[in-house]
């Protein structure tokens, strides 16, 4: 079974479909597109789930706002106007923890955003699956 094929069965067997699903997606690094692959060829066999681009900047220039209206449901800008750059992604995940009910994460060591966004939702007490326990 291939990476993409475990990740895809997991994230299956972890979302509740039957209730509707909305995925909140970061948009950046290898993981987030895979995963944004994965949701997209899930979405075909449960077309209700909605995909929602989660920006953390929000200005004319950045150019991923324009290509995620491609690929995604939606954009939502989390209030983070008053929020120094170099913190806008770190504010983003903890906005996107403070409204989920889950999280698919790749943590594989204890450092870095990503380890730093689940401990976040650990405290918070977010259910979880760690996608980096399968690979």
């Amino acid at each position: 079974m291939t990476t993409f094929e475990k990740f895809k069965k997991a994230i299956i067997e972890n979302a509740d479909f039957d209730n509707g699903v909305t995925f909140f997606c970061g948009g950046y690094g290898d993981f987030d597109s895979l995963c944004l692959n994965i949701l997209k060829e899930i979405k075909g066999d449960f077309p209700a789930i909605e995909l929602l681009f989660i920006t953390p900047y929000l200005n004319d220039n950045y150019s991923k706002l324009e290509t995620a209206k491609l690929y995604y449901d939606g954009i939502i800008y989390p209030p983070l106007e008053n929020v120094p750059r170099q913190f806008c992604i770190s504010k983003r995940n903890e906005w996107m923890v403070n409204e989920a009910d889950f999280l698919i994460a790749f943590v594989k060591y204890s450092w870095g955003g990503a380890a730093k966004t689940l401990e976040y939702a650990k405290r918070k007490k977010v259910g979880f699956f760690n996608l980096a326990e399968l690979h």
